[in-house]
């Protein structure tokens, strides 16, 4: 397969977080308003150009009051950071459908590196439109102070409301 450029498909794909809260249990959320890119073949990603953009305004936990609060200056601050990005920088291929894909995550103005562990799933055939369609899936750790998002509150009983440790999955799937 030759390189090609492969938009994200929102409807068929997923980009969500988990968290701890009061130590005790995890909130999941997820971004609702996304786009992306990859310039190459997704049989062989190492020279893929890949770049996303997530409407920071579009987090979802299923909870109104906290998702303002996500949005408020306590955290994502979108009035002033709007959107969140990711441009890889370095592909590494780890087996024959694995990779390591590093690149720039951008949370609230503030851009570290970050490495997503990526699984090819395949590329097939859409049988209702006739679009060839490449599946991944991925997920990685970040620290949400190392970005600026430091809010929190002290629990009666020890500990915090929330952790800072923050896992991300996708599940993308990208048209040709």
């Amino acid at each position: 397969m030759t390189k090609a450029i492969w938009n994200v498909d929102k409807v068929h794909s997923t980009i969500g977080f988990t968290v701890k809260h009061m130590m005790i249990s995890n909130v999941k959320g997820t971004f609702n308003d996304f786009e992306g890119t990859v310039e190459g073949d997704p049989n062989d990603l190492t020279d893929a150009s890949v770049d996303f953009k997530i409407d920071a305004n579009s987090v979802d936990t299923r909870m109104s009051d906290r998702d303002d609060h996500l949005r408020s200056a306590d955290f994502f601050d979108v009035e002033n950071h709007p959107i969140l990005t990711f441009k890889a920088t370095n592909i590494e291929k780890k087996s024959e459908d694995h990779y390591d894909m590093t690149g720039d995550f951008t949370i609230r103005g503030t851009t570290k590196p970050v490495t997503f562990d990526i699984t090819f799933e395949g590329v097939a055939k859409d049988p209702m439109s006739g679009d060839e369609a490449a599946g991944f899936t991925g997920h990685t750790k970040i620290s949400r102070k190392d970005f600026g998002l430091t809010w929190n509150a002290a629990l009666e009983t020890g500990g915090f409301v929330v952790g800072d440790d923050v896992k991300i999955n996708i599940e993308i799937q990208l048209r040709k």
